[in-house]
């Protein structure tokens, strides 16, 4: 099994910045892709972006330029930086793991964490 665990949400003013940490700990798949997905209250949970092994990045277009995802093999940590945020950004953020491939498909990630809420005031 693996396990996750995110930290680094807060409260900011738009146009501030955020990085967000998830801790992976547990079984290691060679191979997987990390992802961030958030879901704001009464709405879907949507892709934001994802990582794969070997550092490949992609991200939904409304944080392509604002937000960064990157990974730390060593610390089996992935990031999200997050800059010039807005209010529309508020929303519990939550990492995901997918053993094989890449999904922009919240149900293709077969771990997640419990999330940290980020909220972005105008």
């Amino acid at each position: 099994q693996v396990q996750l665990v995110e930290s680094g949400g807060g409260l900011v003013q738009a146009g501030a910045s955020l990085r967000l940490s998830c801790a992976a700990s547990g079984r290691t798949f060679s191979g997987n892709t990390m992802a961030w997905f958030r879901q704001a209250p009464g709405k879907e949970r949507e892709f934001v972006a994802h990582i794969s092994w070997e550092g490949f990045s992609y991200y939904t277009d409304s944080v392509k330029g604002r937000f960064t995802i990157s990974r730390d093999g060593a610390k089996n940590t992935v990031y999200l930086q997050m800059n010039s945020l807005k209010p529309e950004d508020t929303a519990v953020y939550y990492c995901a793991q997918r053993p094989y491939g890449s999904s922009l498909s919240a149900v293709d990630y077969a771990y997640w964490g419990q999330g940290t809420q980020v909220t972005v005031s105008s």
